[in-house]
Order: C-alpha cells, then structure tokens, then sequence
C-alpha cells in the first residue's frame, strides 16, 4: 500500500496532479485545498489513500494527514465515494467541516458539488459523533495522527477555554463543542471565553 509520496509536481489538472518519483509519475486526485498549495516544477509531499478495484487502482492525495482522515470518514457514510469526499473537502476545510458537523449545519455542508439535502442531512447526522471521537483521538490512528487532527479541527483559542470549562462542568464533548460553535457563530469571532461560556450555558438552557 502507498501511504505518502514525496517527488516533483509534473503537471496539475483540475482534479488532480502527476506526481514524478524518482522518473515515475503517479497520477494523483487531490481536493482543491491540496492542489492551491502545488506549483508545477516543484516539490510535493502528499499523504496518499489508495483505492483498489477491479478495473483499476487510484491515488488520491492530500496535504496533511487530517485531511486523509477527513476524507475516509466521510465515506462511511452510505452513498458518499471518493468523487463526493474530495467536493466536500475542496469546498471546506477540515476546521469548518468539523464545525458545520457540530452545528448540524446541512446547508454548509450541501455548498459542495454533488451533495443534495438529503445527502448532506446523511453526512450531518451520521458524521456528527464520529467526528467528535476523530477529534479527541479516540478512532484507530496513531497518536501522532489524532493530535494533527485534533490540532486542525478542534476549537482553538476563547472557543477551546469555553469547550475546556464546560467539559469541566460535565458536558460530553461533543455536547460542548456544539453549543460553544453556536455561540461563536452568534456572537462572532474574538469573542471573549467568559462570554462563549455565558452564552454557551443559555443555549444549555434553552
């Protein structure tokens, strides 16, 4: 199996990118995040999930390993393949992908091509509390690999402290995580963590 690739950009299509190791070009399918970051006659290392099938063995490739991680768990869900994994994450970032998880939030993620509302309903509901054991590291990756996730898509800054306090206070995590978003989105970014808190609670509330 191929996990990583490290070469040469050779030439980058809409979908993908010939990646050339040691004289070898793999055809690689990256999401539009991942391809932003090449340029053709430059260096490129991408973490690699490969596909095989009867008619053929595919490549798709990605910038960071939460990227890969993202991109298989969205197709556990029943109708999601590689084509509509790689539309959601060329359409958010794991960060904002993770968010609209924790919201609920269909419309954000049905922004990517090929998802209607009744997948992108599928993917919100099925994802939300996998999603949550991703983030914290509690699925079947290597500790490196959960803290790169964690790092990417977890809350950070005030939202983090406000998740931190009301986890303390006895909430689950994916409990804190989604009212804390819905407060964020409420009351905008830079918002101070006291305030998150206070606004996170009457959501509790609510």
């Amino acid at each position: 199996m191929i996990g990583k690739l490290t070469g040469i950009v050779d030439s980058i299509s809409e979908e993908c990118v010939i990646l050339d190791v040691n004289g070898v070009g793999y055809l690689v399918g990256c999401p539009s995040s991942t391809l932003s970051l090449l340029a053709v006659g430059g260096p490129a290392s991408l973490m690699v999930e490969m596909k095989v099938s009867q008619d053929a063995i595919k490549l798709y490739g990605f910038a960071s390993v939460e990227e890969r991680e993202w991109f298989r768990l969205l197709q556990t869900v029943q109708n999601v393949g590689s084509k509509v994994a790689l539309a959601v994450l060329s359409t958010l970032s794991p960060r904002d992908l993770s968010r609209a998880l924790a919201l609920g939030d269909k419309a954000m993620i049905g922004r990517a091509p090929g998802v209607g509302p009744k997948l992108a309903l599928r993917i919100a509901t099925e994802l939300k509390d996998k999603a949550a054991s991703l983030m914290s590291g509690g699925m079947m990756l290597g500790s490196e690999e959960a803290g790169a996730i964690a790092m990417a898509a977890a809350p950070r800054g005030p939202e983090a402290d406000a998740v931190s306090a009301l986890v303390h206070l006895g909430y689950s995590d994916a409990r804190a995580a989604e009212v804390v978003a819905r407060a964020a989105q409420a009351l905008g970014e830079h918002t101070e963590t006291g305030v998150l808190i206070r606004e996170a609670l009457k959501g509790m509330a609510r």
